[in-house]
């Protein structure tokens, strides 16, 4: 149900009052800005010089990077589960699964190996995070990933629950290399991009790095508190 908003304008007019101005209802221009340092950071660093960036990253936030290609992705994708002691698995619902050649994999292998393997349904409502809150894998895919700061970005929908990435004990994002940018200012930038030329922006972006990581007072790192305890990174080589 929709709120209601009491005394806006007396409160927007005593703020711009405060500003010694008169209060702005249309002609608000974005600033033009002389300096921009956000801009310049890995400003025409290469794919390849991006993904070196983010393999270094990586080695910072606790997390392992696998480089692949799509006719290896299956093997890769097996290995990983593999290291972190099998299934259950959880994932996604997205057609790229099928598109890189998975389908194999999740929906056959694993089975006949009694993996028990459970793809997104939005129609069986809270049954989906019951299977997340079982799994030993949650796999999605980034949308965008932030080489800087080893940062995948996460698009939910209907068939993208945001638990895949945050209950099962080990998280893997498949990453696609065309997806790297520098750091989050392109992000938002391709983010906007999308939402201007008419594209839907996901309601939900998650912005995730690595293992869940926690520090108190003293600093005393302490991973995997409030989300997976183990993090892999597949890359693929889609360019």
């Amino acid at each position: 149900m929709p709120g209601t908003i009491h005394n806006r304008d007396a409160f927007l007019d005593q703020i711009a009052g405060s500003l010694g101005r008169g209060r702005l209802t249309s002609g608000v221009k974005v600033p033009a800005w002389k300096h921009r340092p956000q801009d310049r950071v890995l400003r025409g660093a290469t794919q390849d010089e991006l993904l070196e960036v983010l393999k270094n990253q990586c080695l910072k936030i606790h997390t392992s990077l696998v480089i692949t290609d799509l006719n290896k992705l299956p093997d890769a994708l097996n290995e990983a589960v593999k290291n972190y002691g099998g299934g259950p698995v959880v994932s996604w619902r997205d057609e790229r699964f099928s598109k890189w050649g998975l389908d194999g994999l999740m929906k056959e292998e694993w089975p006949a190996k009694n993996i028990d393997v459970h793809e997104w349904d939005y129609t069986k409502g809270g049954e989906n995070i019951l299977h997340a809150e079982k799994a030993n894998v949650g796999i999605t895919i980034s949308e965008i990933t932030l080489a800087e700061s080893g940062t995948v970005v996460l698009f939910s929908d209907k068939d993208k629950g945001r638990t895949v990435s945050f209950l099962p004990a080990a998280y893997i994002a498949l990453i696609p290399k065309s997806s790297i940018v520098p750091r989050i200012t392109q992000a938002a930038r391709k983010m906007r991009d999308m939402h201007l030329s008419g594209n839907q922006v996901a309601s939900c972006v998650n912005f995730i790095t690595g293992p869940s990581n926690s520090a108190d007072i003293e600093l005393n790192l302490v991973v995997g508190v409030h989300g997976p305890v183990k993090a892999t990174y597949i890359v693929i080589e889609d360019l």
